[in-house]
């Protein structure tokens, strides 16, 4: 299941994001606009959902959260973009610090 987040994550919120994969939760966020959506079993389902919600791409990024370790991952095939990131992993230091800002924001 996919929840968009407006704000702080409830318990609730992370029992059904975590249906998919039981102590690990896919977060998608757009990173302009400070909109995430956790759970679903593939990030491109949830960017589809945040291009909907008039997201652009470029600000669309990907990583999950382990729930065991509480660690946050900046790791996703929506991030591999030829020209702007080579790699599944966001590489770009602004970026990534701003993914992961969002996510402890609204997660933890």
């Amino acid at each position: 299941m996919i929840i968009i987040l407006s704000k702080k994550a409830t318990p609730q919120d992370l029992k059904k994001a975590s249906e998919d994969y039981k102590t690990y939760i896919k977060i998608t966020v757009d990173i302009d606009k400070e909109i995430v959506a956790v759970g679903g079993e593939y990030h491109a389902d949830a960017e589809k959902i945040l291009l909907e919600k008039g997201s652009l791409q470029n600000n669309i990024w990907g990583g999950g959260v382990d729930l065991i370790l509480k660690r946050f991952e900046t790791n996703a095939m929506i991030n591999l973009r030829t020209s702007q990131n080579s790699s599944t992993e966001i590489l770009d230091e602004k970026i990534r610090e701003k993914f992961l800002k969002i996510c402890h924001k609204m997660i933890f």
